[in-house]
């Protein structure tokens, strides 16, 4: 019953983008199509929206942009929580989601949830803009080639999160240093400063490795749980802004709690807490020494520390991504269309 009732809503929503589209019917009684256009309306008078010329890598790059900054903006403050909850310093107030949101609040400010989202906002854009473009490239190119398509999109997600990692590790060193709390730094600028002059250009890339083991597992995660979803709850393909909103959320909600311990080790690696290393101050590099770190500290216990909020603000973030990845998609797919031409008057059809 409730794939009948999203199916029907689907089609309501293809329905209401065929809207935009008008026959013609010129004077010699026949309609104006153009010989480029490369999508047009069913017998039932709807888009085919798989069938849209969105191959264009342009689409993909800008749809992707507004989606990642979308996605890492509207739940920003779940991800600061995430990143306290995650730390290896043992603080008894933040027990809990909640708890950790008021005591930020009361101690900091109302500023505080939202400290290093300058640098996200700067980041995501073109990082979510090549990751998408990659994506859809390596998706379309082995997409027909074979009937296993969740492995399509498993593989596509991974080559895509390889160029996503490569721009975004430094935007989340940077971002997850100015989100902990006393944190030292009053700026993005000047923690990426402090960070060059005291550790090098390396400390950027110091948990890349672990940033790789943990993405390329949660975006192909992501990538095959929501094109499955998706298909289930709209199989006719047709834009459905319901469908991607599920899929997408059950995605981000999946993935994010199956790749926690390895977002844990991240953490360590990215922030290099003081008192996290011990009295020798060496700083911690790689995965093996950051996931020893977390476990003399919490026990195996401390490998899904942070995962209730990070899937708070995953599932919803993704959800958000997807849809107005797809939606703009769809409409400057639609705009890219040469719609026929609707003349000032129709002429009367004589038997």
């Amino acid at each position: 019953m409730a794939s009948n009732i999203q199916n029907a809503a689907c089609r309501t929503a293809a329905m209401s983008e065929a809207g935009r589209w008008s026959p013609t019917v010129p004077s010699s009684g026949q309609p104006n199509v153009s010989a480029q256009s490369q999508s047009q309306p069913s017998s039932s008078g709807e888009y085919d929206y798989e069938a849209l010329p969105t191959n264009s890598i342009a689409i993909h790059m800008t749809a992707g942009a507004f989606a990642g900054v979308a996605e890492h903006t509207v739940m920003y403050p779940a991800d600061c929580i995430k990143t306290r909850m995650q730390s290896m310093v043992v603080n008894p107030v933040h027990s809990g989601v909640i708890a950790s949101f008021r005591h930020m609040v009361q101690s900091e400010g109302l500023r505080a949830p939202f400290r290093g989202i300058g640098v996200v906002i700067a980041g995501a854009g073109p990082a979510h803009a090549l990751y998408f473009a990659c994506y859809e490239q390596v998706k379309g190119a082995f997409e027909d080639r074979t009937q296993y398509k969740s492995l399509v999109h498993g593989g596509a997600g991974a080559v895509a999160t390889l160029l996503h990692d490569a721009f975004m590790n430094p935007v989340e060193v940077v971002k997850q240093r100015l989100q902990m709390h006393h944190s030292p730094y009053s700026s993005g600028i000047q923690c990426a400063t402090h960070v060059m002059k005291t550790e090098g250009f390396r400390a950027f890339y110091r948990s890349y490795s672990t940033q790789l083991t943990m993405n390329i597992p949660f975006q192909s995660t992501n990538f095959i749980v929501y094109e499955a979803v998706r298909q289930h709850f709209n199989p006719e393909g047709g834009y459905c802004p319901q469908a991607h909103v599920i899929a997408g959320g059950l995605a981000g909600a999946v993935a994010a709690a199956v790749t926690n311990p390895l977002d844990v080790a991240k953490t360590v690696l990215n922030t290099q807490e003081e008192a996290c290393l011990g009295k020798q101050q060496a700083h911690l590099t790689g995965m093996l020494a950051a996931v020893r770190k977390i476990h003399a500290a919490h026990g195996l216990g401390g490998f899904m520390r942070g995962v209730r909020p990070r899937i708070v603000h995953q599932a919803p973030a993704t959800a958000i991504c997807w849809s107005i990845y797809e939606l703009f998609k769809s409409l400057m797919g639609l705009q890219h269309t040469n719609p026929v031409e609707v003349p000032a008057t129709t002429p009367a059809i004589t038997a």
